[in-house]
């Protein structure tokens, strides 16, 4: 007996001391070619492999050619340095040198050394060769024996514009984590033949659905490439799994700043990625022309796109001057109402604003069902107010019945920005006992719930959002309107709500 425990004892022992022991960096980062760009080493090369390693990416990706002679080397282009890679002999390749000194990596040496640390994964993409198909299967299969060689199974998910040598990967591996590039595969043929993944240019998922699809069908979903922080933002809001990027540094930096990290989920949004009439699914309109109880001049169309429209990622809203009924000024509000209905959350509007003396554009809510009389009983959240004889500021405001415009107890304040040449993302926080107001994640105001009813806190009931520009009125309108202003527009990047 034992010796039979002593015997199991040295079996664990042995056994624990030949097991690897990973720690797979657990975030959304993929360096594509290493991490090369901010410190200017090569792409592609095994110092740009060690940086990425170091910023802790989940991955670092690397692209496979194979040489004439059929040596496997690293480069993402047909050509290193004016040599047809496949064309010519490996020895042919050392007569030239990266920028840091370095040769052309050999895929063995790659994978060498990204097998001296256990946090980064290496994802091995595979080029379509430019001879043929059976040469690219060739080259696939080749690849699959070095990665078995060097003893990096574990380390090693593999990517692929061609997808016979994705299917080809599964068929050898079928464990292995395979994705495919270039976007013409359905999420359920991918599922269907067994891949892991899915790794499309980012505007692929701008369709409406796309992730939460693939999501559906248990594949992981990666973004390439993706270098510019609005981009990065939308793709983490949207719960994209991986966004390789040329920009890891700052890819990391935006995903700390996002709402997501902060342990908010996205509920709703419209990105304006459509084109032609706001997305009906989302929008209704508020129509007409009697002032809106402020005096305002302008008459509110109806799903009119001279008014309203989407181009380029943006919702439009446009004032014009022209004649409808009793106005001289048309425009567009739209509103989520019935459509969207939410209670507490993050609301988070990008949007550049129209500059004139005259308009009134306002980013805000209302609630749904008037829970507790007309308004201002049942209260008001403007989120974003601008008028535009003040062209260098933007207020946030509450009305309740107790403090409201009419009898001048209105909670506000106003925040000092250049509302026209840049974006900025207008925001509220809006919990049980308080109400924050942020521009561009700065909180320049809170109000807080006193716990005295409805007077007070009318804020415990759904609420609807409303983007809308308006004319005149008895606070945009104060000091008149330049008539030589119009056409003038509001643009809205996007709309988000997040609850947690």
């Amino acid at each position: 007996m034992k010796r039979a425990f002593i015997l199991t004892c040295m079996l664990f022992i042995f056994t624990a001391s030949f097991a690897q022991k990973f720690n797979w960096n657990k975030n959304q980062v993929i360096a594509h070619r290493g991490a090369w760009k901010k410190n200017n080493f090569p792409q592609n090369s095994i110092a740009a492999l060690n940086e990425a390693v170091k910023l802790g990416c989940y991955g670092s990706e690397f692209d496979v050619w194979m040489t004439a002679d059929n040596v496997l080397v690293i480069n993402h282009d047909p050509e290193f340095q004016g040599l047809t890679i496949e064309k010519v002999k490996y020895e042919e390749l050392l007569t030239k040198t990266m920028s840091n000194g370095e040769k052309i990596p050999t895929l063995e040496a790659y994978l060498k050394a990204g097998k001296t640390q256990k946090t980064t994964k290496l994802i091995l993409e595979i080029k379509p060769s430019l001879i043929s198909k059976e040469r690219g299967i060739e080259l696939t299969n080749a690849c699959i024996e070095m990665v078995k060689k060097v003893g990096v199974l574990d380390w090693t998910e593999y990517i692929s514009f061609d997808y016979d040598y994705c299917k080809r990967i599964l068929e050898v591996l079928p464990k292995a984590k395979v994705a495919y590039l270039r976007g013409e595969i359905s999420a359920e043929q991918m599922k269907s033949d067994k891949l892991t993944g899915v790794d499309y240019h980012f505007s692929f998922y701008q369709k409406d659905g796309w992730i939460e699809n693939a999501h559906k069908l248990g594949l992981t979903v990666n973004a390439w490439t993706v270098n510019t922080a609005p981009e990065m933002q939308w793709l983490v809001a949207h719960n994209v799994d991986f966004i390789t990027t040329n920009e890891p540094e700052l890819t990391f930096e935006e995903i700390k700043k996002t709402p997501v990290a902060l342990g908010w989920k996205l509920k709703w949004a419209d990105e304006f990625d459509d084109k032609g009439l706001p997305l009906n699914k989302n929008w209704s309109y508020d129509v007409g022309g009697k002032g809106w109880g402020n005096n305002e001049l302008q008459y509110y169309t109806d799903a009119d796109s001279a008014n309203a429209n989407v181009k380029k990622g943006n919702l439009n809203i446009i004032v014009v001057k022209a004649d409808k009924e009793n106005n001289h000024y048309t425009s567009a509000r739209l509103v989520s109402k019935n459509k969207f209905d939410f209670k507490y959350g993050r609301v988070e509007v990008r949007a550049m604003l129209p500059k004139g003396r005259g308009l009134w554009p306002a980013i805000w809510a209302l609630p749904t069902d008037w829970k507790y009389g007309d308004w201002p009983k049942s209260g008001e959240i403007d989120i974003m107010e601008h008028v535009g004889y003040e062209p260098d500021s933007v207020y946030g405001t509450v009305h309740t019945e107790k403090f409201n415009h009419v009898i001048h107890t209105q909670v506000g304040k106003g925040v000092k920005i250049n509302p026209y040449n840049a974006y900025h993302v207008y925001a509220i926080e809006w919990y049980e006992d308080r109400m924050d107001f942020f521009v561009d994640d700065q909180k320049y105001l809170s109000f807080k719930n006193t716990g005295k009813a409805a007077p007070e806190w009318p804020f415990d009931q759904n609420f609807h959002i409303i983007l809308n520009v308006a004319v005149g009125g008895g606070w945009g309108g104060k000091k008149g309107v330049d008539d030589s202003i119009f056409p003038a527009t509001m643009k809205v990047d996007y709309v988000r709500v997040y609850q947690k």
